[in-house]
């Protein structure tokens, strides 16, 4: 039996999601028919407002309402040390852990010549940019440990290492294989603890 269109086009929107399949999907559809209208209205307004009033921030490219974002503006934080992730997940889990307190540099993904994804699909010339500041003293590189992030961190520890910037990797703590935004924040705490020069 085929469903009325809009549940279907419903079914479909929520199966664009990463890790909806179509019994999830049409689980979701029909709970979101069960909602008051007005809660389906927040949530379409909240998804639209998500999208339109987002942005990259111009320095580090973490995700933001106001640019630069607040981390960046931060005067407190050390701006000698710059923490570099694949996503802006991956700065809300190290934030979590309140025990760094340093920068931050966003590459919005990891080298993968298997998909086609190289240096320069991802932010490393911004980083690279960045570095040129006289301030900074150390990259602290927090890729996933997985096999396109071991590669983007020797990649970019190939590149800094000749300017004479201190160039760590969070040590694995972390299970190898996962991602970061799903570590407990001792876990993550450990790990930086446990960083090493590349």
């Amino acid at each position: 039996m085929q469903y009325p269109e809009p549940i279907a086009k419903l079914i479909e929107g929520f199966m664009k999601l990463p890790g909806i399949g179509p019994k999830t999907a049409s689980r979701l559809a029909f709970f979101v028919l069960d909602m008051k209208e007005d809660d389906v209205l927040d949530f379409a307004k909240a998804l639209v407002n998500a999208k339109r009033q987002l942005t990259y921030c111009s320095e580090c490219h973490h995700i933001t309402d106001i640019d630069p974002c607040r981390i960046c503006e931060d005067k407190a934080r050390d701006r000698s040390v710059i923490c570099v992730v694949q996503e802006s997940k991956d700065v809300i889990a190290m934030e979590k852990m309140k025990d760094y307190h340093g920068l931050y540099h966003v590459l919005h993904g990891a080298i993968s010549p298997m998909d086609g994804i190289g240096p320069e699909d991802i932010k490393v010339p911004e980083l690279l940019k960045r570095l040129q500041n006289d301030e900074i003293q150390e990259i602290i590189i927090a890729t996933n440990p997985t096999i396109e992030g071991e590669a983007t961190a020797m990649y970019i520890s190939r590149l800094v290492k000749p300017t004479g910037i201190k160039v760590t990797r969070i040590a694995h703590g972390l299970p190898v294989g996962g991602d970061l935004e799903y570590a407990d924040e001792v876990t993550l705490s450990k790990a930086m603890e446990g960083r090493r020069e590349l």
